[in-house]
């Protein structure tokens, strides 16, 4: 065994941080392209019109889908480093051919490159925290490591968009300052991040059993797609994945969406206006996985279930509430009803696809686990982009509310449902009785 390098507190502080700055960068070439459509419109020498637009998103997006339900597989199999290590890198390679080639065919190819290198972010790095943290702190810890898809929405945008319309003055801009970034976090990646404690000389936070040498050889023959079998098995992580299928178009509506949907029905705001008013959505978004978390632990002893079904059922009013909200032409009942999305919405969405997924996929398949469900959800986002594009605002939001009272139904049978993981020592759930000795007579 190798000599520990370190403290296992010191290094779940650093595996937290730098698998929080690697997703939290993966926005950064996510969004490039987002900032590079202003110029792009405009551009008289690569005209693209929104419909071309909305099928370069929908390439990406279907890859994404895809590659959530590949790279999880992959990350159980040869460790988390190799997979979203490779994936930064050819995210910000892709970003850079982007801004150097204008034309629609090398644009689809690196969408489509783009949408399958960003797809290793999330069950890769998932995983790596779940084998650094016990079960019982997994709700917290994903929850506050998940406010990194928020921050890097938030920080993306004005950071590519101050880098192409105010420095340099050109669209191309959005793509290199943000491979640049991509690339240095790449670097810093490989520095530090390792997969286990084990590769640390320290033990595991949930040991395994102790495998025969026939046994390891056995399991070394196993097939590349057996955690994939296992968790086609698994109908804890099905439900998982059905219910982020239907929670996650709600969520990549508003953020492609909503500066369109609050401009159509408050005019008055400004076209500035209403692209400001649904950032509360995105800041809310910081918190609400890191208040869900913390409840999951602390409240409902580390069932990730309860909190979720609530969550979600704040979550089905506000929605019906939003398009009423905007009838009435009041900015901050508007802003408000959107901060209250954020924080039922994001919370549940990192909950299900984070600790929830790794939880029940166990320490085997947790990668597999979380992509799944991912990937399944990533399918719903594709429907969440498309939708408002073909139907009513009122119609879609009813819609979008029907699926998230829904998502909670599906979820509630599964109500005390806890990790396999879990220390029995430190498994205390409110409203259940405590096992009692018997008095010696």
């Amino acid at each position: 065994m190798n000599n520990p390098i370190g403290t296992i507190k010191r290094w779940r502080v650093q595996i937290f941080a730098i698998t929080w700055l690697a997703y939290a960068a993966f926005y950064f070439t996510r969004k490039a392209f987002s900032v590079a459509k202003l110029g792009i419109a405009e551009d008289p020498t690569f005209m693209l019109d929104k419909m071309a637009m909305a099928n370069l998103d929908a390439i990406y997006l279907a890859a994404y889908a895809i590659g959530q339900f590949t790279w999880g597989i992959l990350a159980d199999r040869f460790g988390p480093r190799v997979v979203v290590l490779g994936g930064l890198l050819i995210s910000a390679a892709a970003a850079l051919v982007m801004g150097s080639f204008a034309t629609l065919p090398i644009f689809a190819t690196c969408m489509l490159i783009q949408g399958l290198a960003q797809s290793t972010g999330w069950s890769g790095l998932c995983k790596n925290i779940g084998s650094f943290f016990p079960a019982e702190q997994r709700g917290r810890v994903l929850g506050l490591w998940s406010s990194c898809y928020a921050f890097g929405g938030l920080v993306a945008s004005p950071f590519a968009g101050w880098w192409a319309y105010t420095l340099i003055g050109t669209w191309h801009a959005a793509f290199f300052s943000s491979a640049a970034v991509v690339g240095l976090v790449a670097v810093l990646f490989f520095i530090f991040q390792r997969n286990t404690p084990q590769d640390v000389g320290l033990p595991a936070v949930e040991p395994e059993p102790e495998l025969t040498a026939e046994e390891s050889y056995a399991q070394s023959k196993i097939s590349v797609l057996e955690p994939l079998k296992e968790i086609l098995r698994n109908r804890t992580v099905l439900i998982l994945g059905l219910a982020y299928f239907l929670l996650k178009p709600a969520r990549y509506a508003i953020l492609l969406w909503g500066p369109v949907i609050v401009f159509e029905q408050m005019p008055s705001v400004g076209k500035v206006g209403a692209a400001i008013i649904p950032t509360s959505f995105e800041l809310a978004g910081l918190l609400g996985p890191i208040l869900l978390g913390l409840a999951s632990d602390k409240l409902f002893g580390a069932r990730r279930m309860p909190a979720c079904v609530l969550s979600l059922l704040a979550l089905t009013v506000s929605l019906a509430l939003f398009m009423g909200a905007l009838h009435t032409g009041s900015v901050m009942l508007v802003v408000a009803l959107l901060f209250v999305m954020g924080l039922t919405l994001y919370g549940p969405d990192s909950m299900i696809s984070g600790a929830a997924a790794i939880d029940f996929g166990t320490a085997k398949a947790g990668a597999t686990a979380a992509g799944f469900v991912n990937g399944c959800g990533s399918v719903g986002a594709i429907l969440g982009g498309l939708l408002p594009g073909y139907f009513d605002s009122v119609t879609v939001f009813i819609v979008f509310a029907g699926c998230a009272m829904f998502s909670a139904l599906v979820l509630i049978p599964h109500w005390n449902s806890r990790p396999a993981g879990l220390r029995t020592d430190n498994a205390f759930v409110p409203n259940q009785a405590m096992p009692v000795k018997p008095l010696r007579t």
